[in-house]
């Protein structure tokens, strides 16, 4: 039946696009929609469960339809409400009059719960990957496709039947070159939870503002990182003068935690991790005491993580806990390589987001062409406020100035470099001429952090 199909269909998916047709059929589909019901009502069948057996399950899901898109603009109000709100669990005020409409169509006050809930589930995973990951190109459809099993499954009736409950038995990891939305892609999986409706407050359970944590683990010396994952106890090591909660523990049971660059963790603490997924328990630092961890982790690096397997820094029973599912998020070079339509796109969506969409215009007309945007969209967002501010954008000087070598040779010679900024240079050109931290810390004789420091350094 078109229509159980439809219930159950990725949304960013092509056959979703044609099984709404066939639902219209020419008419609006909430006129078209309206009409069935009515037919339905006239024939006495108010309910699922006045149809024959055999014919329940597919009346079942026509009646999950109906309420869905009966409610829709109210949804796509309260996530408006909830995101101006912030961390307080906004009131939820057509709760009763949805409950009744279950009701009336055979479901029990605990099935219209749960499925109001996943209807506000579905909203906000629409929502977030909407208009977080705009793009009309093939690989970009193709992640919004892939965002969305992520969450529900690809059949979204085994989800609502079997695995509404229990998603964070589902790690993620999200590859791609730095800067090309990854840490966005992470809050569309993480702020689309399943957050159960608490009937006495009237409200949801808790904010999807407060379910996703990120931690960016290349930010912190080694000696820091346990402590920012697990927690510490007071008197732990020098300077613990009071307890602290690691993301872990300030994971919401309905949320998500981020862990950004996961490629830079030592061993140590992959073994550590290790058992939260395989336990799903930890202890802080200093402590014996045991804590439950309950939400869901969503990992990302730019480095090939097969390659860190191979070299023995990324351990292989660490990796096949964290990859329940893999999303390779492409750069913005691939993006414009697919269609040339995208840079424009992108440039009206972030002009309009940042409030100046008269910009649009001027900020096409500085830019080349041509341009290998090796910042991917993170750099086209700073190249735009450039514009805004300037009216120009000269481009990432290392990619548009191929004579650094010369560069630095001439500042070394006019005595124009300290140190650190010697340093800085000579790790970048090793960097751009090896394609690694390792190689650029080996042939240097520094670790790899420092190494990473100081190519941050060379970009300022």
């Amino acid at each position: 039946m078109v229509v159980t199909r439809a219930a159950a269909c990725n949304p960013f998916s092509d056959e979703f696009d044609t099984l709404q047709a066939q639902i219209a059929g020419g008419a609006p589909a909430a006129e078209r929609w309206n009409r069935e019901v009515r037919a339905l009502q006239a024939a006495g069948i108010t309910n699922f469960k006045q149809a024959e057996e055999a014919d329940q399950p597919l009346l079942r899901y026509v009646c999950l339809y109906e309420i869905y898109h009966r409610y829709l603009t109210e949804f796509d109000e309260l996530i408006a409400a909830q995101l101006a709100a912030g961390e307080r669990s906004v009131p939820v005020g057509f709760y009763g009059k949805a409950r009744a409409l279950f009701e009336r169509r055979g479901f029990s006050a605990e099935e219209a719960r749960r499925y109001f809930a996943i209807f506000y589930q579905i909203r906000r995973a629409h929502h977030f990957i909407a208009t977080g990951l705009v793009g009309g190109c093939a690989c970009m459809k193709e992640l919004r496709r892939h965002l969305w099993n992520n969450v529900f499954t690809h059949d979204i009736r085994v989800y609502e039947r079997q695995l509404w409950n229990r998603m964070e038995e589902f790690s993620t990891v999200l590859l791609g070159p730095t800067g090309c939305g990854k840490g966005t892609a992470a809050a569309a999986i993480g702020r689309s939870g399943f957050i159960p409706f608490d009937e006495k407050r009237g409200c949801f359970a808790e904010s999807f503002t407060r379910t996703f944590i990120a931690l960016n683990l290349s930010q912190f010396p080694e000696a820091l990182i346990e402590s920012e994952l697990f927690g510490h106890k007071k008197g732990a090591f020098t300077g613990a003068i009071a307890d602290h909660p690691g993301v872990l523990a300030r994971c919401s049971p309905y949320g998500a935690i981020f862990l950004d660059e996961i490629g830079d963790l030592s061993i140590p603490v992959q073994i550590k991790l290790l058992q939260v997924l395989q336990e799903r328990t930890f202890s802080p630092v200093g402590s014996h005491e045991t804590v439950r961890f309950r939400g869901r982790v969503i990992a990302a690096t730019n480095r090939s993580l097969d390659q860190l397997r191979a070299a023995g820094q990324f351990r292989d029973d660490f990796y096949y806990r964290l990859c329940s599912d893999i999303i390779v998020v492409p750069s913005l070079q691939q993006r414009i390589a697919e269609d040339k339509r995208e840079l424009t796109d992108l440039i009206t969506h972030i002009t309009t987001r940042l409030g100046v969409p008269d910009a649009a215009a001027a900020v096409r007309a500085a830019l080349e062409p041509d341009y290998p945007w090796p910042g991917n969209v993170r750099e086209l967002e700073q190249a735009i406020r450039r514009i805004v501010l300037t009216r120009r954008y000269d481009g990432d000087q290392r990619v548009i100035a191929p004579d650094a070598p010369s560069r630095l040779v001439t500042d070394l010679q006019a005595g124009q470099l300290d140190a650190d900024a010697l340093l800085a240079g000579y790790c970048r050109l090793l960097y751009d001429r090896h394609g690694t931290y390792e190689e650029v810390a080996r042939r240097t004789n520094l670790d790899r952090r420092t190494v990473k420091a100081y190519l941050g350094k060379s970009e300022t």
